[in-house]
């Protein structure tokens, strides 16, 4: 099998809250943002969520991490710039601090109202917001290259919750502090076919499974193989490996940083198998176990090291990552973002520092002033580098 070198193509999709200044919470009004500049919107791939307080957008294909970063400004700004001249504002966190999901509008569509009569209560409580991350690195064309594809996420979920922990920004639910760095794991794990996916021999053997849903009307009328909705999977348009299990990274340094760090993932396991190495494979229940301490915790707990079967600070086995991909970065041209890394353990995720906000005015004991404090430094936080 002929194995890809680098450089892999990237690209990313963001999904903004829009927010409404004086009240600083959510407000409805993506269907809008669409009908006032299409031209616009197709430049930014804007698309609607399914919930009108949400856009989404989407980069071009990005030869290396310094055109992302141009992409995730470029995307930031734009929306940044439409949402001001309609009196909003936009924030990036996977959560809001205290709107709720029983007030907001649903986007109308036969798309959104198929995932509504299909999911019901489950649907409605989607009030959640993520970062998607593609690495392209073979053809449509090549069916090895497709196996290639499998055998590389089967070893990459041992890494995506460390990815997971660093990215965190969901600590408030409906005006709570949840006690947890990442509760948009938890809400959008009540979906079907979500969190860490099983591993699978070879791209036949996912295809039959995806073949086998679909055939007992799993995935409904629209769009069916897009509701496999795994923390990573072939992405069922794109020729591309897409890491969905990322929170959305408030700041344009995380958000880059994070794409940095999965693009030399997959460069290290694909130089692994040019050398007929491969990484460890780890069963499921091994990769949802981090999972869940990367959600609970983020980076100020531990995660299992299995192989020593101990478990282990997360600042050290992030440390043991960088050593992993020591020798791909300086090939992928991004080894100053992938070293940010350290920036945020000494400073905090999204969730570490909304918490620190929180607490700073007055919490539990002032809680509506404090949560607005929290929404008003993640705008600035999102608006970060933005406009140097």
């Amino acid at each position: 099998m002929a194995v890809p070198t680098p450089p892999l193509t990237l690209g990313i999709e963001e999904e903004y809250q829009i927010i409404e200044p004086e009240s600083r919470n959510l407000h409805s009004y993506i269907s809008e943002f669409l009908s006032q500049d299409e031209k616009q919107a197709a430049r930014l791939n804007l698309k609607p969520e399914f919930m009108q307080s949400q856009v989404e957008v989407g980069s071009h294909v990005c030869r290396n991490i310094r055109e992302l970063r141009q992409e995730v400004v470029r995307l930031r700004r734009a929306v940044f710039d439409m949402a001001e001249r309609n009196g909003l504002y936009i924030a990036a966190a996977s959560t809001h601090p205290f709107a709720r999901w029983d007030e907001q509008s649903i986007t109308e569509g036969a798309r959104y109202r198929e995932l509504l009569d299909d999911m019901r209560g489950v649907a409605r409580r989607l009030l959640i917001f993520g970062m998607h991350v593609h690495v392209g690195f073979g053809h449509k064309e090549d069916p090895e290259l497709k196996d290639l594809m499998i055998e590389i996420m089967n070893q990459a979920r041992y890494f995506a919750p460390h990815l997971l922990a660093l990215s965190t920004s969901s600590p408030f639910w409906h005006g709570k502090n949840t006690g947890l760095k990442s509760y948009r794991s938890i809400i959008f794990e009540m979906m079907p076919r979500t969190g860490i996916p099983h591993s699978f021999s070879s791209w036949n053997e996912y295809k039959a499974y995806e073949q086998t849903l679909m055939k007992v009307g799993a995935f409904g009328k629209r769009d069916p193989v897009a509701k496999i909705w795994w923390d990573i999977r072939p992405h069922p348009t794109f020729d591309t490996l897409e890491f969905r299990i990322s929170d959305i990274c408030t700041r344009v340094d995380e958000a880059v940083c994070i794409a940095a760090l999965f693009q030399a993932i997959v460069a290290k396991l694909l130089k692994l198998r040019r050398n007929n190495l491969s990484w460890r494979p780890y069963r499921h229940m091994h990769a949802t176990e981090n999972k869940w301490r990367a959600a609970r915790y983020g980076i100020s707990g531990e995660m299992v090291d299995w192989g020593k079967v101990e478990a282990v600070p997360f600042h050290f086995l992030m440390e043991e990552l960088l050593e992993i991909v020591d020798d791909v970065v300086d090939e992928l041209g991004s080894r100053k973002e992938v070293e940010y890394v350290r920036t945020i353990l000494r400073d905090g995720t999204s969730a570490d520092r909304q918490l620190r906000v929180y607490e700073q005015h007055g919490g539990d004991e002032n809680r509506e002033d404090a949560l607005k404090a929290v929404v008003d430094n993640l705008i600035a936080e999102t608006k970060e580098d933005v406009y140097d």
